[in-house]
């Protein structure tokens, strides 16, 4: 019987046979309905009873109505309504009515694997080219497309049904049957005949955002990252509000998962297009993505995408990267402040530090942004590093205590160590002796108040306490403080090692301060051991055993080469490394040149200043070493000229001020003031010089015009700072 003849027949009489036929299944009825098509997979040819319980009996008017519907347009469209379709009704009605078990149990009876095998064919078919005539086996007709919808949809909420009682990876496995059924019909993406039905595009929809977090509920990360990667790359036909969230789902599982994955696989690709190789790279391209879709107005601001966009170029080494981004975003978008402290961290974390440091400026100029803690502290910090704004650094600091008032003793315990270290910087620079000493005794207040606000003990502050104590020479003090820091770090830092080690070189306890740096050398990766191989050289230097030396300088010089090979060109996440590995193979190169001088051994030391020259043709130490080469071999007017080049490069190279003013003593070509002047210049800069302080001694005893008791307290400042004076420089 035609679907013509049946509408006729039957008429307005439809909507009763509905009902009629949704009751009879929930009550658990037979139902036959012999007017019906004669299909092998009618209602009319099967047995379908289902028992439920009696929460059955309340069916909601409304929802009922609408299944009704559903049944109606499906026996228009096909003829007759079939055993899966009714099914998928049913289901559907006992899932609206929040009966999730019942509703399981109606779409187990759903052959899916035979559906989703009728439903790729249908949409094949559908697809195919109008002028094809379809061969005379192929009698069967193909679904309707509201047939197709509405079983995708009962495989949609059994997924969901499934989702609800916890069974995670059975629905990733039912949700991810609609999408392979789906793909392998259309391999070539939805066509617009297909997509413009807007009841299987919402499933389809629904579908793609569901697959991921399933797998990620189901406790298995690679095949989420799959499902991710497939919603972005087939083509779903979905709006750009539905991409633009799977896109930063994904970043933000990329970035915070913990899961390392797999490059892509991409199946097409443009040649040399950029394929991203682990989680961060792979998370910053879509996330540039979303600004991009948000430049060009596809989609709103979302300020997370900013949040997570600067994680991600931090980690990665792009402050630069992220900085450009920043600077790129329409006014309005960020608030200025934020704008501002962003873009300072990333030049702070660039080292261009007094770029950070006038944004800073700029914002902390205005009082109107109230409770600037944090941009006060990176403020201060900036600072700390750069002579000439040590003033500033600690007005910082003290605005940011002021703006705490007692609020959080973290925050106050970092203002306070901040503090201590802008003191101790400005105490060296003072003129006279009592206000350097009071600068001193400041900073170590404020080191040991930042200590006590801390809850647990805090590395940071122990380590400037020891180095504070070690450059005041209360070296017991200073070691006590050094040991709790190796103990609280566990050993894992190479700087506490080397303080320690140069704590009691000071102590001129030379053997224990070696077996330190050896305990760290066999602790430590061989990439990470440049400074301890030098500060073991100058131990070696200072017991005598100058060949010892030469040898761990070889060391040293032989890993920097190999590291910096290793490392490769262009990469910015390496390119801190590479400039202090460069600064410690030229300091290498320096000393190594010095100890072959006193082993006059002038063409080896000559070798290696060459080799300094290819590093770089411009530094202060490098013409220093030539000096003392040339005083060895008594060229004492070259000697001169090599210092005083030094001087011209760095007119605070304190080694180079000394050197020049005992070169003019031999020489005796100077008058005794100009002489002085360099000696004076030198402790200025560096109170703690040995050297300097006693040769202006010998000036100030060889000066008739100068008494014997000055000459006497720089002999005795002398005697004392070379007792207490480590192998190098505390800092």
């Amino acid at each position: 019987m035609t679907l013509k003849k049946w509408m006729k027949r039957w008429g307005l009489g439809i909507r009763g046979k509905l009902w009629k036929m949704m009751k009879c299944m929930r009550s658990g009825e037979q139902l036959r309905l012999d007017d019906m098509a004669s299909s092998s997979e009618s209602l009319a040819t099967r047995d379908y009873s289902v028992s439920y319980s009696s929460q059955a009996a309340g069916v909601d008017t409304k929802v009922e109505n609408s299944n009704i519907e559903e049944a109606e347009s499906s026996l228009r469209e096909s003829g007759y309504l079939n055993y899966e379709e009714a099914r998928a009704l049913l289901g559907r009605l006992e899932y609206q009515k929040g009966n999730i078990e019942a509703a399981l149990h109606v779409f187990e009876g759903i052959d899916i694997a035979s559906v989703s095998s009728k439903i790729k064919a249908s949409l094949s078919r559908r697809c195919e080219q109008q002028n094809r005539r379809r061969s005379q086996s192929d009698t069967a007709p193909p679904m309707s497309m509201h047939a197709i919808s509405l079983l995708l949809e009962a495989i949609l909420l059994k997924v969901k049904s499934l989702q609800g009682l916890g069974l995670f990876e059975e629905a990733a496995q039912s949700c991810k049957m609609i999408l392979d059924t789906i793909e392998s019909a259309l391999p070539e993406g939805l066509p617009e005949s297909v997509s413009s039905d807007c009841k299987l595009q919402d499933i389809l929809n629904k579908a793609v955002e569901l697959l991921p977090e399933l797998w990620k509920l189901a406790g298995s990360p690679q095949e989420a990252i799959l499902s991710y990667r497939r919603a972005l790359l087939y083509y779903w036909n979905l709006d750009t509000e539905t991409t633009s969230k799977i896109e930063k789902e994904f970043a933000v599982f990329l970035l915070y998962s913990g899961c390392d994955a797999s490059p892509p696989n991409l199946r097409s690709q443009v040649e040399e297009s950029f394929v991203p190789r682990n989680n961060i790279e792979e998370a910053i391209l879509l996330l540039l993505i979303l600004l991009r879709k948000f430049a060009v107005k596809k989609i709103e601001w979302d300020p997370t995408i900013m949040y997570h966009l600067s994680f991600a170029l931090s980690v990665s080494g792009e402050q630069r990267t992220l900085a450009h981004q920043v600077e790129e975003l329409l006014p309005g978008i960020m608030e200025r402040r934020e704008r501002y402290s962003i873009l300072a961290l990333c030049y702070h974390g660039e080292g261009e530090e007094m770029i950070a440091l006038n944004l800073l400026r700029n914002l902390l100029r205005n009082r109107g942004n109230p409770d600037c803690v944090l941009e006060l502290l990176v403020a201060s910090k900036i600072c700390a590093k750069n002579m000439v704004c040590v003033e500033e650094g600690i007005s910082y600091a003290s605005r940011a205590l002021s703006e705490l008032h007692g609020r959080c003793n973290q925050m106050a315990s970092v203002a306070n160590r901040l503090q201590g270290i802008l003191l101790s910087t400005q105490s060296r620079s003072v003129a006279s002796d009592s206000e350097r000493i009071s600068k001193q005794s400041e900073a170590l207040e404020m080191l040991e108040r930042a200590e006590k606000l801390t809850i647990e003990r805090d590395p940071c502050i122990i380590f400037h306490l020891s180095l504070e104590n070690a450059e005041q020479r209360k070296l017991d003090a200073a070691l006590h403080h050094a040991k709790q820091l190796l103990k609280l770090e566990a050993g894992s830092s190479v700087r506490s090692y080397i303080l320690l080690a140069r704590i009691l070189s000071a102590q001129k306890r030379f053997v224990d301060a070696e077996n330190v740096i050896n305990t760290a050398l066999d602790q430590t990766g061989k990439w990470d051991q440049g400074e301890l191989l030098r500060t073991k050289a100058k131990l070696q230097i200072a017991q005598g055993q100058l060949k010892n030396a030469i040898e761990t300088y070889t060391r040293l010089l032989a890993i920097i080469q190999v590291r910096t090979k290793s490392l490769g060109a262009g990469k910015n996440l390496a390119k801190n490394r590479r400039h202090s590995n460069r600064s410690l193979e030229m300091e290498a190169w320096h000393d190594l040149a010095n100890v072959y001088t006193s082993l006059s051994q002038w063409r080896d030391a000559e070798v290696c200043l060459s080799k300094s020259m290819t590093l770089s043709p411009y530094s202060a130490s490098r013409w220093h070493s030539t000096g003392l080469l040339y005083e060895a071999k008594g060229l004492h007017q070259e000697a001169l000229k090599a210092f005083k080049a030094a001087l011209d490069v760095e007119p605070n190279h304190v080694p180079s001020l000394v050197s020049t003013a005992c070169v003019l003593r031999r020489l005796g070509s100077q008058s005794i003031p100009i002489i002085r002047t360099f000696l004076t210049d030198a402790i200025r800069l560096d109170k703690t010089n040995h050297s300097a302080w006693y040769n202006l001694g010998l000036l100030y005893k060889a000066d008739p015009s100068s008494s014997v008791l000055e000459a006497a307290e720089c002999f005795e400042a002398a005697a004392f700072l070379e007792d207490s004076a480590p192998v190098e420089s505390f800092r």
